[in-house]
């Protein structure tokens, strides 16, 4: 289960995700350089020609190739949903799964346009196939929302059928568990004729209440008819757990959401908590710039649950590589993350216990990660600096950590 949101504003596209995952998963945070075509790649499943790889940043789960979300030196963003549909992904033979598509896209797209093109190519030649979830063996297939510093697209799959609705400038879109497109599409498989209702595709059977409710969140931030977002407004809706979108405090200092989940999708939020099941492992926000000014690309990325978490400020440049501390693409490092959101879920019926640990949490974190911020506006126009800032920054999250006793 993930959210996954954009907002395409004048001069910049912002980008957020956060990745859901089973709670005993890692995820990992990586930077890859460019790669040169030729040889062969291998996917999770797949071998195919490699066509080469422009830099990029990327956060997959351990076991994986593909990526969950990212972004690359060009500028464009793409993050996958797992969503039910009528079709049934377990009799598919292992070919490609979202999370190779997401990455496919990054190493080779330079639009938004380019990578649908490329990610539907791909889908319809090899289709979808295989186990995406070891820890629960289970196979789903995905939704898509992808961004470039222009436009964006939303993408829906169901095996190898497709359908994809634009998101134009000066809109925004947020996807997460279910499918959206109705007869709005404007590109699509072959199976479908101009009119056809994409809805056909879901599963009748789906519960959408997990989505829903979180969507209810999500949407309201992107919304065309409100105040476009900043990096700031994305980093206080990843954290959510229950509050209204617009009145999620600057410090995420409340507890977790109830654990008891209800049919309407209650106990089930944007940062994830589902007790023994799902939590939020990993998640990016990017602001991908069509001015060209230094940075033309730049994330922040959190390890773990955000809540229990720190957005380091990173750089998308122009060279030969992004800038990422390589300790975010270690299991140790994940496992520290981890500590802390366990501190806050060891007794979730115990609401004033839960809401102390995760204010002490946040007592340490919070000045660590509100100077990072301050100190990459200072740094962003200047490469020469990025290398040392992202250096720098890791070495005062590590002793943030070691002062939790993590």
């Amino acid at each position: 289960m993930c959210d996954t949101l954009c907002s395409i504003q004048p001069g910049r596209t912002l980008f957020a995700k956060n990745s859901d995952r089973p709670v005993r998963e890692v995820q990992l945070i990586e930077a890859h350089r460019r790669r040169d075509r030729g040889g062969e790649l291998h996917t999770q499943y797949l071998s195919l020609a490699d066509e080469g790889a422009a830099a990029l940043i990327g956060a997959r789960p351990d076991w994986l190739w593909g990526f969950e979300h990212g972004v690359n030196e060009h500028g464009v963003a793409i993050g996958n949903e797992k969503v039910w549909t009528a079709d049934d992904p377990e009799r598919e033979p292992p070919a490609l799964i979202g999370m190779d598509l997401v990455r496919l896209g990054l190493e080779r797209a330079g639009t938004a346009d380019d990578a649908l093109d490329l990610m539907t190519a791909l889908l319809e030649r090899h289709g979808q196939g295989g186990v995406a979830d070891a820890i629960d063996d289970e196979a789903y297939f995905s939704s898509f929302l992808i961004a470039d510093p222009r436009s964006g697209w939303v993408l829906e799959t169901s095996g190898r059928s497709w359908a994809a609705r634009p998101v134009p400038a000066g809109s925004g879109a947020a996807i997460s568990n279910r499918i959206g497109i109705r007869d709005d599409w404007t590109r699509a498989s072959v199976d479908l004729r101009p009119g056809d209702d994409w809805d056909r595709f879901r599963d009748p059977q789906a519960w959408t209440g997990l989505a829903d409710v979180r969507l209810a969140v999500t949407c309201p931030v992107v919304d065309a008819a409100g105040p476009a977002p900043s990096p700031l407004d994305l980093r206080r809706v990843l954290r959510d757990h229950g509050q209204p979108a617009r009145a999620i405090p600057t410090t995420t200092t409340r507890g977790l959401p109830d654990p008891a989940i209800e049919a309407d999708g209650t106990g089930i939020t944007v940062c994830m908590h589902v007790r023994g099941y799902q939590c939020t492992t990993s998640s990016m926000i990017a602001e991908l710039r069509a001015d060209g000014d230094e940075p033309p690309v730049r994330a922040w990325v959190a390890m773990g649950s955000p809540c229990t978490s720190v957005y380091l400020p990173v750089f998308v440049g122009q060279g030969p590589a992004p800038l990422v501390p390589p300790a975010l693409g270690e299991v140790a490092t994940y496992r520290r993350f981890a500590a802390l959101r366990e501190r806050v879920e060891i007794d979730p019926w115990d609401r004033d216990a839960s809401d102390e640990a995760l204010a002490t949490i946040r007592g340490v974190l919070d000045p660590v990660e509100d100077e990072l911020w301050e100190e990459a506006e200072q740094v962003a126009a200047d490469p020469a600096r990025w290398a040392s800032f992202v250096g720098e920054s890791w070495t005062r999250v590590d002793r943030a950590l070691a002062r939790l006793g993590v």
